[in-house]
């Protein structure tokens, strides 16, 4: 496995390739857990080579104090990816990839603006922005996603389609605990209790689900029980919970088609987010 620090060399490694090699990109900042291993695995299997990219961006968060306290140990994960079979472990610093005088930005309009981009303001425009430099300096002809945050990947499937890229985006699904808790690096965070009372997202999100099959097609009713659900748990603070369309992310008078119940919730500081995506009808194309 290569460990790559800086862009011209990793530029210098993939010129040397052949021209029909197949590249995949499974961008991730770091603090690998089952879900980034299970992007890992797949992108293995379907590519002939697999870059995996390290980099807590800062320019995606809105409060440098998150930035400062996102989990970081990349020892262990160039062992977790070399375990994995990776082939180049590409690990920019930051004024590499953001020199003195960056002043260029990537910004898709209107998906951006709701559910986590309407509380976390320029957080997309940042993620867009390096995921855009990624696939400019590595090329891949295909990028890995975790649908845990379904709507960065929409942003990105939509940066990609808009921009020409020529690479597939590739989403997967939500890896969960036991318990059914998402995955994610920030759970390291959570007390003993504090985890027991983020299980109340999941649990309001099931709710929603069986709204929906039972026969419910209103968004704000849905919202509501979600809602109650999570309000039962004083000790977590509702940032949103959501039902929209799982296809653009607008927000229908009455679901149809296919359903994204999104919501995101602060346990003490830490925030965590969830999804689950309800077929309402005929599945809708792309998802």
């Amino acid at each position: 496995m290569r460990e790559i620090e800086k862009i011209e060399a990793l530029r210098r490694w993939r010129k040397s390739l052949p021209a029909d090699c197949t590249v995949a990109l499974v961008p991730t900042m770091g603090h690998f857990h089952r879900g980034h291993l299970s992007l890992m695995q797949r992108a293995r299997g379907e590519n002939d080579l697999l870059v995996v990219s390290i980099f807590v961006n800062p320019i995606q968060f809105d409060d440098e104090r998150d930035y400062h306290r996102y989990p970081r140990d990349q020892r262990r994960d160039l062992e977790l990816a070399r375990q994995e079979g990776v082939d180049v472990v590409f690990a920019p610093d930051n004024s590499d990839l953001y020199p003195e005088g960056y002043c260029s930005y990537v910004q898709v309009e209107g998906m951006t603006d709701c559910l986590c981009g309407a509380s976390r303001p320029g957080h997309f425009r940042g993620v867009t922005t390096v995921v855009s430099k990624l696939f400019n300096v590595v090329r891949p002809g295909r990028a890995y996603f975790g649908k845990k945050d379904y709507q960065q990947y929409l942003v990105i499937q939509r940066m990609t389609r808009d921009l020409s890229f020529d690479t597939e985006v590739v989403g997967c699904p939500t890896v969960r605990e036991a318990d059914g808790l998402a995955m994610s690096s920030r759970n390291q965070h959570l007390s003993a209790g504090q985890r027991e009372s983020a299980l109340a997202l999941y649990r309001a999100l099931k709710r929603g689900r069986a709204m929906v099959e039972e026969g419910s097609r209103d968004p704000e009713e849905i919202e509501i029980a979600m809602r109650q659900v999570v309000g039962e748990h004083t000790e977590v603070e509702i940032d949103y919970l959501q039902a929209r369309d799982a296809g653009d992310l607008s927000r229908p008078k009455r679901l149809r088609r296919c359903v994204l119940l999104a919501g995101a919730i602060y346990v003490s500081s830490t925030r965590l987010i969830d999804n689950i995506v309800v077929q309402v009808g005929e599945p809708q194309e792309g998802v």
